[in-house]
């Protein structure tokens, strides 16, 4: 249920991703470019050509990680990644408008934005700041130490521009984030309600259906039945039988193994699947139900009931390929016997 619910954010997160790699890709290709020509054109200075490779291995480092969280958005290492990707482009960026300012005079500053931008996009109002803050220190540097056209004011501006970027951009995108997370919250609570039982809170009949269609070779299925609820219901009303389901609800959870389900199928009826379970281990099931069933259960106000349980049992064999409402129908048959023959006896 968790997968399909985050299904939009991890949908985003590639988006994200690509744009990263193609405009990225695009950046690293024109610095590449940048240098070839430089080096047909005559000696490179070797302080510009370290610059120019720093940046090209720099925007590789963070195309790969790009791709990384591209392949696998899921991954417990994305927010690592996107971080890493935010720090190279930031590192790339002031390394690209200090050497503008040193060796061509050219003003640049103004690109100093777009990591600002992808880092609120990436995390928010907290990375938009927090790469606010590098890039402007980093020019208030520049413009104090390079013999550059950049002045003292152009480093003001600039801090106080980026500012107003990074508040808008990431305000906008911590409550685009915050919007997607309750999305995400009430896709989930709808899910659940879709494939759950509200009373008791187990699988209904749909969830236990998609369960046993992806089960393959053996399973089994045991259908239960409540012996005495409906007296329960008529001495002390319908509150308290509901109190009955859940309590039985929560026995069965306690008991059942963790491959296995429980779901409630309507009134007092339960259905219990068992993945790659022989007939030997489904009966064994079906014994330990009997005796916690039987139990003496709380209803509240300090009443207490005792109510035992049919048990009904259905096993598809390994080379099988019986639905579950094949096997539903033998357990149900196997329950009615058991029942008349508690009856009889």
């Amino acid at each position: 249920m968790r997968v399909a619910s985050d299904q939009s954010l991890l949908t985003r997160r590639r988006t994200v991703e690509a744009s990263a790699l193609v405009s990225r890709g695009l950046g690293w290709l024109s610095t590449v470019v940048y240098l070839v020509q430089l080096k047909a054109a005559g000696p490179v200075p070797a302080a510009l050509e370290r610059s120019l490779w720093a940046g090209i291995v720099a925007m590789a480092a963070a195309n790969l990680l790009a791709f990384a969280g591209w392949r696998r958005p899921g991954s417990r290492w994305y927010s690592a990644q996107s971080a890493g990707q935010v720090a190279l482009d930031s590192a790339v960026i002031a390394g690209l408008v200090a050497f503008s300012d040193g060796y061509t005079g050219q003003v640049t500053w103004p690109i100093m934005a777009v990591p600002v931008v992808v880092a609120a996009i990436r995390h928010r109002l907290g990375g938009a700041l927090t790469v606010w803050a590098f890039t402007s220190i980093w020019f208030g540097l520049v413009v104090a130490i390079s013999p550059g056209p950049a002045q003292p004011r152009d480093a003001v501006f600039s801090a106080l521009i980026n500012l107003l970027i990074a508040l808008v951009t990431g305000t906008q995108a911590t409550a685009f984030a915050r919007q997607l997370a309750t999305l995400q919250q009430v896709r989930s609570e709808l899910q659940h309600q879709a494939t759950h039982d509200p009373l008791t809170g187990l699988p209904n009949r749909a969830r236990l259906a998609e369960r046993a269609a992806a089960c393959t070779g053996r399973l089994g299925v045991l259908l239960l039945d409540l012996n005495g609820f409906k007296q329960v219901n008529d001495t002390y009303g319908h509150a308290s039988g509901d109190e009955l389901l859940h309590q039985v609800a929560l026995r069965l959870s306690a008991i059942i193994g963790s491959g296995d389900l429980v779901g409630r199928l309507g009134g007092d009826e339960f259905l219990v699947l068992l993945p790659d379970a022989d007939p030997e281990r489904a009966a064994r099931v079906a014994d330990r139900i009997r005796e916690v069933i039987r139990r003496p259960i709380q209803i509240g106000d300090g009443r207490e009931v005792t109510v035992g349980v049919s048990v009904g049992l259905a096993v598809r064999p390994a080379d099988g390929t019986a639905a579950l409402d094949t096997l539903t129908a033998e357990a149900d048959a196997a329950m009615y016997r058991e029942k008349h023959t508690r009856r009889a006896a």
